[in-house]
């Protein structure tokens, strides 16, 4: 009998890829992530296409939410996001040419450049986080306000575990 390309004729490849199967849909990081992407992939189709507006991509939207209202340092942003200071540095090319950041001189040290919003990159961020509620609604439509509720609720503890807010002495306060 000829051997099927769908199925592996090694016993441990075979549990190997049932256990990676299971995994998949057991593991809640691995379910958060893969939402997550989905999302995105969602919120950017979902973007108006009009002549003259920057076409946003998965990169630009994963270092959006990382640069501060007041302005961040390139040298944070590659901090921040986890990439290198060149990977930053383009995606910020980028997001200046289509206009929605520009590079100023940072106030606390002349040599510095931080990374601010123009007033077309904040109006973005409005009409973004407009199209996220939007998408949000729907999801509560679908699946109950209430679980949407547990489930913000659950994300902001999380992240106070992963990403605590600075103790008030450490932060000079």
């Amino acid at each position: 009998m000829p051997k099927r390309p769908d199925r592996p004729a090694d016993p441990d490849e075979a549990r190997a890829r049932a256990e990676l199967a299971r995994v998949k849909h057991a593991s809640t990081l691995q379910l958060l992530f893969r939402a997550s992407r989905l999302l995105d992939e969602q919120a950017l189709a979902r973007m108006p296409t009009e002549p003259g507006r920057p076409r946003m991509r998965r990169s630009h939207t994963a270092l959006l939410p990382h640069i501060d209202l007041d302005g961040t340092r390139v040298t944070d942003l590659a901090d921040r996001v986890g990439v290198s200071k060149q990977a930053i540095s383009q995606l910020v090319d980028d997001l200046e040419a289509a206009g929605v950041v520009s590079r100023e001189a940072d106030p606390e040290d002349a040599r510095a450049k931080r990374v601010v919003f123009t007033p077309r990159g904040r109006q973005g961020i409005l009409e973004g986080l407009a199209l996220l509620r939007a998408m949000e609604a729907e999801l509560a439509a679908e699946v109950g306000e209430r679980r949407m509720d547990e489930l913000r609720r659950a994300l902001v503890a999380i992240l106070a575990v992963i990403d605590p807010p600075p103790d008030d002495a450490e932060a000079g306060g």
